[in-house]
């Protein structure tokens, strides 16, 4: 791995302290799903509709981001130029509103929004999700039931937790652990203030490591045995045989966070509707602005171009 891939997925932070993307112009939208632990659990976004289009794209951050993440906003800009209407949605608690934590392998939210009345209008479901939430995206895409979804992407994104993590958490990535981490503790700190958590915010801000923060959080909200269990059985990667509709997966040769073990493991089980597209020139959610998949017709860099591909699935 390249300086060069260090420097585009920290370059995208440091500008953001300067000048924060523009973004599209949307209305609140919310649901809620059950859960056995907290009880109605309130998931938020914000929608943006097109006049005159079935088609939806959903927007599923990554770890420790938001709703307000620069690629998703500048990804929900670019499908607005293709037509498409979007929903950036918030995991859990990630709208720092106290509801919950979440994990990689909670995909029943993403059957809760997709059921919500809101989104009833829509003939056709797309989704892209980034980093964590484009294995959730993933995961959905093995065991969907709604009929409507049309296609999936995910960009820089696991499909073996445990590699993933072991990878992120060796001493020379400390940078982009300590930043993910302070987002998780921020939320969890929401989230404490209602509800009963495993540890109290005070000692969830002495977590170092993501195993740890794995171990200590949310194997026990969630009732998995230990972190090693909820990897096992959260991960898509030993699932991808079972994906109900053409995927596609970009990732960056020289991400700094996520090595290529922590993707190749179980694609010997990939379907032919599962595409896997390796950038030369990329960090961490950092591809180059001009990016070019081969999507003529639509915008180009990461956001434009898989919302070209997923659009022409529809």
């Amino acid at each position: 791995m390249s300086i060069s891939g260090h420097l585009r997925t920290v370059w995208p932070v440091v500008r953001r302290l300067a000048r924060t993307p523009p973004s599209p112009a949307s209305e609140p939208w919310s649901t809620t799903v059950a859960d056995p632990g907290h009880g109605a659990v309130r998931l938020t976004g914000r929608l943006s509709r097109q006049p005159d289009n079935g088609t939806l794209l959903i927007l599923v951050h990554g770890l420790g981001g938001s709703i307000d993440s620069t690629y998703m906003l500048r990804t929900a800009t670019a499908a607005g130029q293709l037509g498409l209407s979007t929903l950036r949605l918030n995991l859990r608690g990630a709208d720092r509103l106290g509801g919950d934590l979440y994990h990689a392998g909670l995909s029943s939210d993403l059957a809760a929004v997709l059921a919500s009345p809101a989104l009833a209008q829509f003939d056709s479901i797309l989704l892209f999700g980034f980093s964590l939430g484009g294995h959730i995206s993933l995961r959905y895409a093995t065991e969907v039931a709604d009929r409507r979804l049309r296609a999936v992407a995910a960009a820089c994104s696991p499909l073996d937790l445990d590699r993933s993590v072991a990878a992120i958490d060796r001493p020379s990535r400390w940078i982009y652990r300590r930043y993910v981490l302070a987002g998780l503790c921020e939320m969890y700190a929401q989230v404490a203030a209602r509800h009963e958590l495993p540890l109290s915010p005070a000692d969830a801000r002495q977590v170092r490591s993501i195993r740890d923060w794995d171990r200590l959080t949310v194997a026990p909200r969630f009732g998995f045995d230990s972190a090693e269990d909820y990897y096992r059985q959260a991960s898509v990667g030993g699932r991808l045989e079972q994906l109900r509709v053409p995927a596609l997966l970009v990732a960056a040769e020289d991400d700094p966070m996520l090595p290529a073990e922590a993707i190749l493991g179980g694609l010997d089980r990939a379907p032919d509707h599962w595409h896997l597209r390796w950038v030369p020139r990329g960090g961490h959610l950092a591809f180059p602005a001009d990016l070019d998949l081969g999507e003529d017709a639509a915008p180009k860099g990461l956001g434009g171009q898989v919302a070209g591909w997923l659009l022409r699935q529809v």
